[in-house]
């Protein structure tokens, strides 16, 4: 098989049209299922995916071709290149055409191999988890790792490289009729502590020895770092620049966007940052479709740090080049971590031992937009929901659908804690690196009693 920086190289060579990007992708998987307390599949895989893009440039502006090929055939380069360029041919002018960013030096690594991964990165969860499978409590779960080796290059001489290392480890526990949830994101798992998950799921399943049936309506509820992580990549997804800029979505306001305007008096800042510890990502944009947050053309762009609200006030939007341009806005590409800081020292126990009555969940599911004027969201709490009395849990209580807005739940929290990294429970097949503290919201709306476990 071709090396992937010799097929971009063999790729942008063939070219016959103005301009050309291609990005190659070789990736490693490692996954390890259980249920019913032993170990059910694993394995690993590999796998390449590949784009050309090809741009023809006339008086009308930028046409683009774009085709993917997950072909690891060094002969059929050309056949991808040759139907890229007539894509391209018979394309529309792209409406966000600018000229290829000029070439910045080669990345470090760029002529190394791919990184890989295996089953024995597995080996200490593996060995952790014998231990809970010889209790009495059901264990399921699911951990997965990923090595997202990614080539960049374009005919404009930029040249890109990144190792994009992706891991989660999540266990399902039953006790009776109860369950309970636990999960992490990691890097590379030597971070993972098993016997720390296994605990807090023993701890949860205990608290739903005893059980309450509420009705729906407003609680006061402490939201643990996994649900705010939801909730908050739902908001990140949809702080566009040119969606809010021509009045389509909550981010919107008369003339303008909602850039500026104050949201909450705690000093809470959310934002993505390539370089944050623990939760790296790639520092460039490679975009083989553009969208309304990313363009194709910006491809090989540096990324950094993007406050999308700064302390309480929102701060950013995503702005591609020709809409920053179009717009007289900064440029800022979507991240792929989310941090939330600002908040106080306190962790979730020591927000529970201030709470007089109120809920406490553990992670939401089934997340989805009810109206997007308000970023109106609506979904269900799922693997135990709990009621606190006079500073402790005292009973499991029945699951719920909700109807909340992330944006008006940042207006309403009247306490955030510390922020720790957390795993997502709904995007977590699509984004895993965030830290998010604890938060409570005074009157979380709870619309509708929910038969989901």
């Amino acid at each position: 098989m071709i090396a992937a920086q010799d097929l971009v190289e063999r790729a942008l060579a063939l070219r016959t049209v103005d301009e050309s990007i291609v990005i190659v992708t070789d990736a490693s998987e490692a996954a390890l299922r259980w249920a019913g307390n032993s170990m059910t599949t694993n394995g690993i895989s590999t796998f390449r995916t590949w784009t050309v893009t090809s741009i023809v440039r006339d008086a009308d502006g930028a046409r683009v071709g774009t085709v993917s090929s997950s072909s690891v055939e060094e002969a059929e380069i050309a056949d991808v290149v040759r139907a890229s360029e007539s894509a391209a041919a018979a394309a529309q002018p792209a409406g966000d055409a600018m000229d290829l960013l000029p070439a910045g030096g080669v990345d470090p690594g760029w002529h190394d191999g791919p990184a890989g991964t295996g089953i024995d990165v597995f080996s200490s969860v593996a060995a952790d988890l014998a231990d809970g499978f010889d209790g009495a409590d059901r264990l399921y779960g699911f951990a997965h790792h990923q090595l997202h080796n990614t080539w960049l290059g374009t005919s404009a001489g930029v040249r890109r490289r990144f190792t994009q290392p992706t891991g989660s480890v999540e266990i399902n526990g039953k006790r009776g009729d109860a369950s309970a949830w636990v999960g992490v994101g990691t890097a590379d798992f030597r971070d993972v502590s098993v016997a720390t998950l296994l605990g807090q799921l023993d701890t949860r399943l205990g608290w739903s020895g005893r059980t309450v049936e509420l009705p729906a309506g407003r609680y006061e509820t402490l939201l643990p770092p996994s649900a705010v992580a939801d909730l908050m990549i739902y908001l990140m997804w949809t702080m566009e620049g040119r969606g809010a800029q021509e009045g389509r979505t909550a981010l919107s306001r008369a003339g303008g966007t909602r850039v500026g305007e104050r949201l909450t008096d705690l000093p809470l800042t959310l934002y993505s940052d390539p370089r944050a510890p623990g939760l790296e990502y790639a520092p460039f944009v490679a975009a083989p479709a553009s969208s309304e947050t990313v363009s194709l053309f910006d491809s090989g762009m540096d990324v950094g740090r993007v406050d999308w609200v700064s302390e309480g006030v929102v701060g950013a939007l995503a702005y591609p080049r020709h809409a920053a341009e179009e717009f007289g806005a900064p440029v800022a590409a979507p991240g792929e971590n989310l941090l939330l800081t600002g908040g106080g020292g306190a962790d979730l126990d020591e927000m529970v031992a201030r709470t007089e009555r109120g809920l406490l969940l553990t992670t939401l599911w089934y997340i989805r937009e009810v109206d997007p004027a308000s970023l109106l969201l609506t979904g269900l709490t799922r693997d135990g929901v709990y009621l606190v009395e006079d500073g402790r849990v005292t009973a499991s209580v029945n699951n719920f659908r909700f109807n909340e807005s992330p944006l008006d739940l940042l207006r309403r929290v009247t306490e955030a804690g510390v922020t720790e990294a957390t795993l997502p429970r709904e995007w977590k097949d699509w984004f895993t690196r965030t830290a998010m503290p604890p938060l409570r919201i005074p009157d979380f709306h709870m619309s509708s009693i929910s038969a989901a476990q």
